[in-house]
C-alpha cells in the first residue's frame, strides 16, 4: 500500500478521535471462536453494530458537526437519509445542540422516523418528501442551499471520512500486534476511505480488503473503469451499502489504499445474517454481514493469518426477516418455485404429493394461477427441501411421472 496525496493525514483522523472521545463507544475487537475455527485463522470482530446508534455513522456525522464554526452550527444543519446516517446525525444535533432537518422519503418504515426523533428530540425535523432516497437527498440539497445551511454528506466529506477513520485507529491499538486483512464494507465508500487511510499510514502491510453487495457494485466498476461511473439500476436490498455512485473524494482514495474488492451475492449476505444470529447472537443489517459474508471467498488466502471484520451496524427492520430467510434458502439451493400443470380431476394433487414430493420435503407455498384451458391447471407451487441434494431426486421423479412444470426461481417478480 503506497500513501499518497489522496489519503486522510492521520494527525486529522486523532483530532477527530479528540472531539469523539466521551461521545461514542470504543467498540470491542473480539475474536471469533467459531469463524476462526471454521476458516483456520483468527478472525476477529469490530463490533460497530454495539456503537450508541447501533452503526458506525455517528463517527463521521458527530465529527463533521463538532467541526463547524459557531456561525455555522448557529445556522443549523441539513442531511438526507433513511437510515443510519440519519440517526448518527439526530443524535450530533441533539448533542451539540444543533438544530437539524433531516429529509427522509415517505416510503421510509415507522420503526426508523420514530429512532431518528428519539435520537434528535427537539433538536431536529424530520421531513418526509419523495419515493426514493435520491428524491429526498435532491428535495434536502435544495433546502440547503436556499437556506444557507450546511449540507451533512454521508460519506463524500473530509470530515466525515476522518471520522470513520477512527474505526481503523482504535482497531490498530486493540489489535495490539500486527493485522494481516482488514475486510470492510462499502456503499459510498466512507469508512473504506477513513480506515484504508490510516492503515497505509501506520500499518502498510496489512490489506484492505473492501466488500459490496453484487446488486450495487458501484465502487468495485468505477475503480475497474479507472473512473467514478453512475450505475443507472442497483438491487436495494443491501440498503446501507446501495449505492449508486461513490463519492468524488473516497473513489480518489479507495482506489489507493484498497487491495481488492468483493462482490457478495445478496442471498449469501442474508445466509450469513442467519448465521451470525444462530451461532453468534448477533443481530446485524444486511450491511453489517457484509465482511463476514466475504470470508468464504478468500479462505484460501487467509488461512493462519490475522484478519479484521468491521461489522458495520446492526439496525435491523424485524419485519423483513421473512424476506432474509427466502433469500437464504432460495441461495442455498434449499427452497425452489416452479409453475406445476395439474390435471383438473380429483386426487391429482394428492398423487403428487405421494408419489412426486420426497417425505423429508415441504410444500410452503401454493396458488392456482389463472386457468388457460379446461384440462389443465397451472399452479405456482413453491417446495422447501431438507437438503439441496434432494433437488435432483424431486425432478427426477417429475419427469419420471409425467409432471408439466418449469422452474421459475430466477423470475424475480415473483418475489416482490
Amino acid at each position: 500500500m503506497i500513501v499518497t496525496q489522496n489519503t486522510v493525514e492521520i494527525k486529522k483522523v486523532l483530532d477527530a478521535q479528540l472531539r469523539l472521545s466521551g461521545v461514542v463507544e470504543k467498540t470491542p475487537l473480539s475474536l471469533s471462536l467459531n469463524l476462526s475455527e471454521e476458516l483456520n485463522a483468527s478472525i476477529f470482530l469490530k463490533r460497530e453494530d454495539m456503537q450508541v446508534v447501533r452503526s458506525y455513522k455517528i463517527r463521521g456525522a458527530y465529527n463533521k458537526m463538532a467541526s463547524l464554526t459557531e456561525a455555522e452550527k448557529k445556522q443549523g444543519i441539513v442531511c438526507a437519509s433513511a437510515g443510519n446516517h440519519a440517526q448518527g446525525v439526530a443524535f450530533s444535533c441533539h448533542k451539540l445542540g444543533i438544530q437539524g432537518k433531516i429529509f427522509m422519503p415517505v416510503t421510509t418504515p415507522q420503526q426508523k422516523v420514530k429512532q431518528v426523533k428519539w435520537f434528535g428530540k427537539s433538536s431536529i425535523e424530520i421531513i418526509l418528501t419523495g419515493d426514493t432516497y435520491d428524491d429526498s437527498s435532491n428535495e434536502a440539497i435544495r433546502y440547503c442551499s436556499e437556506n444557507n445551511m450546511v449540507f451533512v454528506h454521508p460519506f463524500d466529506d473530509e470530515k466525515v471520512i476522518e471520522g470513520q477513520g477512527t474505526v481503523g485507529l482504535e482497531v490498530i491499538e486493540q489489535a495490539g500486534q500486527p493485522i494481516d486483512y482488514v475486510i470492510v464494507p462499502i456503499g459510498g465508500g466512507g469508512l473504506a476511505s477513513g480506515l484504508g487511510s490510516v492503515f497505509s499510514q501506520l500499518s502498510p502491510t496489512t490489506k484492505i480488503i473492501g466488500v459490496q453487495p453484487a446488486g450495487a457494485p458501484s465502487m468495485q466498476k468505477s475503480i475497474e473503469k479507472g473512473e467514478r461511473l453512475k450505475l443507472e439500476h442497483i438491487e436495494k436490498f443491501v440498503d446501507g451499502a446501495a449505492v449508486k455512485q461513490p463519492g468524488a473524494l473516497t473513489f480518489e482514495i479507495c482506489k489507493e489504499v484498497l487491495d481488492d474488492i468483493i462482490l457478495v451475492e445478496e442471498g449469501e449476505i442474508c445466509s450469513t445474517m442467519l448465521k451470525l444470529y444462530n451461532e453468534n447472537a448477533i443481530v446485524v443489517e444486511p450491511a453489517g454481514a457484509l465482511s463476514i459474508a466475504a470470508l468464504n471467498h478468500i479462505k484460501d488466502k487467509i488461512a493462519g493469518k490475522r484478519v479484521v471484520c468491521i461489522i458495520s451496524g446492526s439496525n435491523n427492520d424485524i419485519t423483513r426477516m421473512e424476506e432474509i430467510k427466502e433469500r437464504s434458502l432460495l441461495y442455498e439451493g434449499l427452497k425452489h418455485y416452479f409453475l406445476i400443470t395439474f390435471p383438473q380431476r380429483a386426487g391429482a394433487l394428492k398423487e403428487y404429493l405421494v408419489n412426486v414430493l420426497n417425505p423429508t420435503d415441504d410444500i410452503t407455498y401454493f396458488q392456482y394461477v389463472k386457468k388457460n384451458s379446461r384440462e389443465n391447471g397451472p399452479a405456482v407451487v413453491g417446495i422447501e427441501l431438507f437438503s439441496k441434494e434432494n433437488y435432483h431426486l424431486l425432478i427426477e421423479k417429475m419427469k419420471a411421472y409425467n409432471i408439466q412444470y418449469e422452474e421459475i426461481n430466477n423470475k424475480v417478480e415473483l418475489f416482490k
